[in-house]
């Protein structure tokens, strides 16, 4: 790892996420990103209903400058659950990410390496064929989603993000 780039030991990086649940499309689910012992926890309840079936958060926005890494590394405690880590710049529509897919084993902490090449660009939980590959020099938000399809309660719990330096093991 090269450097980390956001530590939820810091008292002021819980506040800095916004959640965004299917409720914009009338689903009931809900989620949401709290500060718990030095962790960052983005937790809630999935539910199907109504067309539902996401939960998400994404912090505000900062100027990354990713270029020189070679992808982003988690350090997360699951509940066996599928994620997706997602990353928004101006490569794409609004409402479009890049997102890659990770599943921690239940109840241990563990780290997630994902390169560049594992981001792929969706919108509505859809592939988008033809757009460009993710330019890390731009990404300029991150984001957690789960939308597995399986209605009940989540926890994800993350100490931090950081960087994934050129060369090192993916």
């Amino acid at each position: 790892m090269a450097a980390r780039l956001i530590d939820f030991l810091h008292a002021d990086e819980a506040p800095r996420w916004r959640a965004i649940n299917d409720d914009v499309m009338g689903g009931v689910s809900r989620g949401n990103m709290r500060g718990e012992g030095g962790v960052g926890v983005f937790s809630g309840e999935l539910s199907l209903e109504h067309g539902g079936g996401f939960a998400s958060v994404r912090r505000d926005p900062e100027d990354f400058q990713l270029g020189a890494d070679s992808g982003l590394m988690l350090y997360v405690r699951g509940d066996g659950r599928r994620y997706q880590l997602r990353l928004y710049n101006n490569q794409l529509f609004d409402g479009a990410a890049y997102r890659a897919l990770f599943q921690p084993p239940a109840d241990e902490w563990q780290h997630i390496s994902l390169p560049w090449h594992e981001f792929e660009a969706v919108f509505r939980g859809r592939r988008l064929e033809d757009a460009p590959p993710l330019d890390p020099e731009t990404i300029q938000k991150v984001g957690l989603l789960i939308a597995d399809r399986q209605p009940g309660p989540f926890r994800l719990e993350v100490a931090w993000l950081g960087t994934l330096e050129k060369g090192a093991k993916e």
